[in-house]
């Protein structure tokens, strides 16, 4: 991450255990500050009245709402809000609902912490994040290259023109943690595991200089 503002962040979950584990879990990350937490829907509300976070931890099944239902609210009323879904619900209808709501990701609850983490830093520039799990069972129901975001598509680029995890963190000033993390949603999306084959991919889809 860049030596600049934090990525200030908010966590909504009917769980105190929870929300302390995940507040305890973002404190140690560099560059990250949890500015407030809420239990359910209208705590939420008076939350974003107070301060609006960069990205919001959302939990789907709220005591006095639904979290699906409670994103969709939001993003009507702050655009400009990235909200993750961190839910233990790995069904496609939660998935494709909150796609619907205005999601930019969905991490299973059960995920690694790393997986968290690197979804927080991606929604922050602007991309979007899924657990491994979650991103296969998405990318079954489209055309796969379509999905990549406008970020996956330059880091491809810059794949394609042989610049390296650092060159390309260097270059679109995020961590190397966050372009390794671009590179697995984009071998995920596109089903293609080699670098070299990737590389072929952005060339015969006329994502690349030459």
């Amino acid at each position: 991450m860049n030596n600049t503002a934090p990525i200030r962040i908010a966590l909504v979950d009917d769980h105190t255990l929870v929300r302390d584990g995940i507040r305890a879990l973002l404190s140690m990350v560099p560059g990250f500050a949890v500015i407030g937490e809420a239990s359910g829907g209208h705590e939420a509300l008076e939350l974003l009245q107070r301060e609006v976070p960069d990205i919001l931890l959302m939990d789907i099944g709220l005591k006095d709402s639904n979290g699906l239902e409670l994103t969709a609210t939001l993003k009507k009323q702050y655009p400009a809000l990235k909200v993750l879904i961190l839910s233990m619900y790995d069904h496609q209808e939660y998935v494709s609902n909150a796609l619907r709501a205005g999601a930019s990701g969905y991490v299973l609850k059960d995920a690694p912490s790393r997986e968290i983490i690197a979804a927080i830093e991606v929604l922050a520039v602007g991309g979007q994040f899924y657990s491994s799990g979650i991103a296969q069972k998405l990318t079954t129901e489209e055309p796969q290259e379509h999905e990549l975001t406008p970020r996956e598509r330059q880091v491809l680029l810059m794949m394609a023109q042989g610049l390296n995890n650092k060159a390309m963190a260097r270059e679109l000033q995020i961590s190397v943690r966050t372009v390794e993390t671009y590179r697995l949603n984009i071998r995920r999306k596109l089903d293609i595991e080699k670098p070299a084959d990737l590389v072929k991919h952005a060339r015969e889809h006329g994502w690349s200089p030459e």
